[in-house]
Parts: C-alpha cells; sequence; structure tokens
C-alpha cells in the first residue's frame, strides 16, 4: 500500500491570493495541490484555467501539482494543462470519448494520467483502463462545489478499487475527493485510499502542518 499523501485543493484557499495560498500547502508539508478545473458544462461551476497553473509556477510553486480536469471535452486542454505546469491529468470516466486516447496523449505529454469516477459511476468503469493509469479518483461527493458533505456510500467502491488493484499487482494511487477530514481520510483509508483531497477541512484547520502530518501518519 502506497504511504498516505495529503493534496490540499485550491479550490477551498482565497482566490484573491492564490499564491499565498498554495505557499500554504507548501508550508504545511503537503506534497501535492490539488486543481480542480471546472468548464460549466461538465459540472456546474467554473474555476481556473490553465494560466492559473503557469501563474502559480511562475510565483515559484514547486508542488506535484495533481490537476483535475471536470471538463466535458478534456482532450482540448489537456496540452494547455501539461504546458502550464501539471504534473498529473485526470479525465473523468463519464464524458464521451476514447479514454484509452485520452490517457495515452496525457502520458505522451510528460504527465502522469489518472481517471476519475463521479457518485452515480461503478467501480467497474474504471477496470478497462485501470493497466494505464498513475491514479484513480473516486468522488465522495457530486462534484462541482466544494464545502459538501462525505459520501459513506462510496466506501465500498474504494473497496472494489483496491482489491482490483492488489489482484492484479497494479501500483496506481487510489485517491478520494469530496467532505475529506481526518474523520472520513481514516474511513477512506481503511478502504483503501492512500491519497487525500482536502479542501475546506485543510485550509480552516487551526494548525495546517498538523493537519498535514496526521493524514501523513494514517
Amino acid at each position: 500500500m502506497h504511504a498516505a499523501l495529503l493534496a490540499p485543493s485550491l479550490l477551498a484557499g482565497d482566490h484573491a491570493h492564490l499564491a499565498a495560498s498554495a505557499a500554504a500547502a507548501a508550508t504545511a508539508g503537503a506534497p501535492w495541490l490539488h486543481l480542480d478545473l471546472m468548464d460549466g458544462a461538465f459540472v456546474p461551476n467554473l474555476t481556473f484555467g490553465p494560466e492559473t497553473l503557469a501563474a502559480l509556477r511562475r510565483a515559484g510553486c514547486q508542488l506535484f501539482f495533481d490537476t483535475h480536469l471536470m471538463l466535458a471535452e478534456p482532450d482540448r486542454y489537456l496540452e494547455a494543462f501539461a504546458r502550464a505546469g501539471a504534473n498529473l491529468i485526470t479525465v473523468h470516466v463519464e464524458p464521451p470519448g476514447d479514454r484509452h486516447a485520452t490517457l495515452s496523449r496525457i502520458r505522451e505529454l510528460g504527465c502522469q494520467t489518472g481517471l476519475a469516477l463521479n457518485p452515480g459511476t461503478p467501480a467497474a468503469a474504471a477496470v478497462p483502463f485501470l493497466e494505464q493509469v498513475d491514479l484513480v479518483l473516486v468522488m465522495t461527493v457530486q462534484p462541482g462545489f466544494g464545502g459538501q458533505p462525505f459520501r459513506r456510500d462510496m466506501l465500498p467502491k474504494l473497496r472494489e478499487l483496491d482489491a482490483w488493484r492488489a489482484a492484479r499487482g497494479l501500483r496506481f494511487r487510489l485517491e478520494v475527493d469530496g467532505g475529506i477530514d481526518l474523520a472520513t481520510a481514516a474511513e477512506c483509508r481503511a478502504a483503501g485510499a492512500d491519497t487525500f483531497v482536502a479542501g475546506t477541512s485543510f485550509y480552516r484547520a487551526p494548525d495546517q502542518a498538523a493537519f498535514a502530518g496526521a493524514v501523513a501518519r494514517l
């Protein structure tokens, strides 16, 4: 099993001072920064674009950019996000298109590959792609907005994916995003998750370094 890893979600940071919010994640000891990209079509919200990633890089942010594309047409933007500084690009399985080709293109661009599943999408939808990905992201809320409550009915999905990972001898990370705090992270860890996206709970934590340390010890 991978060591537990925290990826603070910049969506919950201060949007007037995103570089400072990214720096807070680094100061707390988080190795990754989770960037939620929404297009107003696949999900009912708009967030950042490639220029935000590029600006964070120019500002000196060296965290691993865990880039989550909640886009109806992700293939149109892969090159832009890779060029802007993404380290891992996660796309959803749900939009139409050839996901094998999408994942191959992400790899060609020099980034790690991820596949995300919405709450209503069964774990089996990821099976054809498991040998092609570095990460599987299980959404534990319906994507679109931060601050939603954690859905415990997603825990069996994590267990399924963890079992398939072990049975096939694969090494992809198993990430959770949505309603993650120290208590729900522990539940997800017990179900096989190893990578934890925390937005509101991290940025509102009275001691962000202690929060990051607690996740790393799961």
